[in-house]
């Protein structure tokens, strides 16, 4: 039952950000604006939606499928992107790089600051 809760949560909030998007014209897809919606409730409310994670599991296990309609839609626009490659290759490159270096960076963080005690207990 918690999976379902978190599902009626997810669309709750996908409701919302289209109705927002909507309204206000604002130039971004219902789903952004619905997850940062959620993202923004999280915060105020300390996290801890439980409900939600356990709808979230199986989405992340089936998120490769749930990307493929937009890489299989990109193929019938070939044409229309065939002057555009050199910017398309570019803005692939420096976005992989940019999410690689900030997981690190935020990685190396957290796992620093959260093993600090660990390896301090260890050693004594």
């Amino acid at each position: 039952m918690p999976a379902l809760r978190g599902f009626l949560w997810l669309i709750g909030f996908l409701l919302v950000g289209d109705s927002l998007v909507t309204l206000a014209g604002l130039p971004v897809s219902a789903g952004v604006a619905g997850m940062l919606l959620l993202t923004a409730w999280l915060v105020l409310h300390s996290g801890g939606f439980d409900d939600i994670a356990a709808a979230a599991r199986p989405l992340i296990a089936a998120l490769a499928l749930l990307i493929m309609p937009g890489v299989v839609g990109i193929f019938f626009m070939l044409d229309e992107l065939a002057g555009q490659l050199a910017a398309i290759l570019a803005a692939l490159l420096l976005g992989t790089l940019l999410s690689v270096f900030t997981t690190l960076w935020l990685m190396r963080r957290l796992v620093v600051d959260g093993d600090a005690g660990t390896r301090e207990a260890t050693h004594e």
